[in-house]
């Protein structure tokens, strides 16, 4: 018999637009003859499954089922690529793992953890070879705070919500007088911010994913934004940004990224597919740890999507392998 799975997009967030143009790339290339696929939105206060005809089945909640065409519909697992809250903070997982139903990303724990950029870089702060920009975890927007960020870091500087994702609310400050402005933004987005110094380096992006007993790293992209930084707009606009898959490295570099990114992926007890944004420093080619995403994008041009493409790999062996792990 073909397993029932939910593919369940949507979302809390601004990130809900980006998810549901995931589930329809990963709807898409599901190996049908093997699964059942139904997917299912949330959004507050509302749990569905659209039909074909437009027909909205509402969620139980009490079980994580459906009921369609006069029979209860209960699922074997689910293929998790709803982006933001609750798909990525761990709220999504911990409701699963109550109901006992297999997902195919991080469990609970991770991904409430990785959700939190400043609590990730504690982390894996002393991974060998793996350096992070100096930086202060704010949960409130004082001007004792400001005084001690200008006094302790070294301009430019980013600011960016703590527990977002996709750049939104995140600012480049050049000079001080623009710090206020940018603390606001970004606590508007959140109720915890992080500033970081600024790296001077080239930007990259990488997928790993554990499957048939092996953590696979992917060849990284290289991001040349247009921008000042890899924001909303340059990551989901055309030609905004170029991307070069594989990127642009040596092999030593190649190597040592692979390394260091099979060594964040079990430190935090990854599942599934995960994507690490990193910096290489133009000065000393120093591995300096952005953030990790725990349920990336899976459009057609994300970047994991071009990075299995480069290792030969067809979108629907991709999945499939993510799907059976977790059954494993």
């Amino acid at each position: 018999m073909k397993k029932r799975i939910a593919l369940v997009t949507g979302g809390f967030t601004g990130e809900s637009v980006i998810s549901l143009k995931s589930a329809a790339v990963v709807e898409k290339h599901l190996d049908v003859e093997r699964y059942d696929v139904f997917k299912i939105l949330i959004y507050p206060g509302s749990w569905y499954h659209e039909t074909k005809s437009g027909e909205k089945i509402k969620v139980d909640l009490n079980d994580f089922s459906i009921f369609l065409d006069n029979q209860k519909i209960t699922f074997d697992g689910v293929f998790n690529i709803l982006h933001g809250s609750p798909g990525e903070d761990g709220k999504l997982a911990g409701y699963f793992d109550m109901l006992k139903i297999p997902y195919t990303t991080c469990d609970a724990m991770t991904s409430a953890i990785t959700m939190n950029k400043g609590y990730t870089k504690a982390i894996v702060h002393d991974i060998p070879e793996l350096f992070v920009a100096r930086s202060f975890h704010l949960f409130k927007n004082t001007e004792e705070k400001r005084k001690e960020i200008l006094r302790d870091l070294r301009l430019p500087l980013f600011v960016k919500p703590n527990n977002g994702g996709s750049s939104i609310g995140m600012t480049k400050v050049k000079e001080p007088c623009e710090l206020e402005e940018a603390l606001v933004k970004a606590f508007a987005e959140d109720d915890q911010v992080l500033v970081e110094e600024f790296v001077s380096g080239r930007e990259f992006s990488i997928g790993i994913f554990h499957a048939k007993g092996k953590t696979t790293v992917l060849p990284a992209t290289e991001i040349v934004s247009s921008k000042e930084f890899f924001d909303f707009e340059a990551k989901y606009s055309p030609g905004v940004a170029e991307e070069i898959t594989p990127g642009r490295m040596s092999e030593e570099e190649v190597v040592r990224v692979k390394r260091i990114c099979e060594k964040i992926y079990l430190k935090l007890n990854c599942k599934g597919a995960v994507r690490v944004d990193y910096f290489l420093e133009n000065e000393t080619g120093k591995f300096y740890f952005i953030e990790i995403n725990t349920v990336p994008g899976q459009t057609e041009t994300s970047l994991i999507s071009q990075q299995v493409r480069a290792i030969g790999m067809e979108a629907k062996d991709f999945y499939t392998d993510l799907i059976e792990e977790m059954f494993d």
